[in-house]
């Protein structure tokens, strides 16, 4: 059903407090069947890892998790979905790296109903001595790993029930023999599960999306995430649709560009910090991945320097020297990233690193604390 040359489009909502993601397939509209399929949600936790500089925090990186359910009998793991990537990746029994120890690992003795493969989905001989492999890099770290067809599940159910029932998926997984300190161990998940388009994966099938889509063609072609502004509110990933409980506005549809590389990526027309157009995509050509996988906002190079000085703001001169000042709450310049007629705001406190830095006053002898 997925296709490398398959047109896709995400949607960009605005909810009750956040803006969160509706993703689908260019077959959004083929449905099975007349009734509208049933969404399937996993609640998601969040984490806050620290980043520090010299001893101070500076910044956040942050994670939101739910759990998965892995085999017959069912081992439930907590992973990162994550739409910058193509793969289910496990921490397995047989990975002895010091990240690998500190999660949940995946035993493959104890389900029967999996399978060991090579990449291609051919069954490993008996007598073999030796095993396709293979290395998954991210924006930091790196997983190695081996080859295993298991059941997964959105939700708990029986042994007996396997993969023949609503939510479930007959995957390839790759089982993690080496996990990289960093990122892995500074985060409380056990794995990540791509949603990324199946044009990243090794093949379609390590596709969780695609194939959920092949198995399950009752499910409506669509995904959505809803990442909660208030720590007293659930954030939720939901297949097969979206909630309507969450939106407080109507679905606005953004095609997806260059969909033969696998990511949900947008084209820019505009970006603007309050009333001025950041000049590097002032011709429309920079394009912009909607990445659940990452807390933090990339842009390239040549832009880095222009867009700080547009974003940064002086701290007023009567709180430099009020102690946990917090550049989140200090007022700023509204960040508009315009993908059409589709519009996705940042205040300050979505941009914003808590912490202020000293800079120098140009022809001056003296600086000044800038958010």
């Amino acid at each position: 059903m997925l296709q490398s040359n398959n047109r896709a489009a995400p949607a960009v909502l605005r909810f009750a407090g956040v803006i969160s993601l509706l993703l689908r397939t260019s077959s959004a509209w083929l449905w099975a069947s007349e009734e509208a399929a049933s969404i399937h949600s996993i609640p998601l936790k969040k984490q806050y890892v620290p980043v520090q500089k010299d001893s101070k925090t500076v910044a956040y990186k942050t994670a939101y998790f739910g759990e998965v359910h892995v085999g017959a009998p069912h081992q439930t793991f907590t992973v990162v979905f994550d739409t910058g990537s193509g793969h289910l990746i496990l921490p397995s029994t047989g990975c002895a790296s010091p990240a690998c120890a500190k999660h949940k690992r995946y035993n493959r003795t104890s389900s029967h109903s999996a399978v060991d493969i090579e990449y291609d989905g051919t069954k490993l001989r008996p007598d073999a001595t030796e095993r396709d492999q293979v290395a998954i890099a991210f924006g930091t770290g790196e997983v190695q790993g081996e080859f295993v067809s298991e059941d997964i599940c959105l939700q708990p159910g029986t042994a007996e029930q396997g993969a023949n029932r609503p939510g479930c998926v007959n995957l390839r997984v790759v089982l993690a023999s080496k996990m990289t300190e960093d990122p892995f161990s500074h985060f409380d998940f056990d794995g990540v599960l791509g949603l990324g388009l199946q044009t990243l994966a090794l093949s379609p099938e390590f596709s969780f999306f695609g194939q959920m889509l092949v198995q399950n063609p009752q499910m409506e072609p669509r995904f959505s995430v809803f990442l909660a502004q208030n720590e007293g509110v659930d954030s939720v990933i939901s297949f097969g649709g979206h909630e309507e409980k969450f939106t407080a506005g109507e679905i606005q549809w953004v095609p997806v560009a260059m969909s033969e590389l696998g990511y949900w990526q947008v084209k820019l027309k505009n970006v603007k910090i309050g009333n001025q157009v950041v000049e590097e995509c002032q011709d429309g050509s920079c394009r912009a991945i909607l990445d659940t996988g990452t807390s933090l906002l990339g842009v390239p190079r040549q832009a880095v320097r222009s867009m700080h000085r547009m974003l940064a703001r002086p701290v007023p001169e009567e709180m430099s020297h009020q102690p946990g000042i917090d550049c989140r709450r200090l007022p700023g310049s509204q960040l508009d990233f315009e993908m059409g007629d589709a519009v996705m705001s940042l205040s300050p406190e979505d941009y914003s690193r808590p912490l202020p830095f000293n800079m120098t006053m140009p022809n001056q002898d003296k600086w000044r604390l800038f958010c």
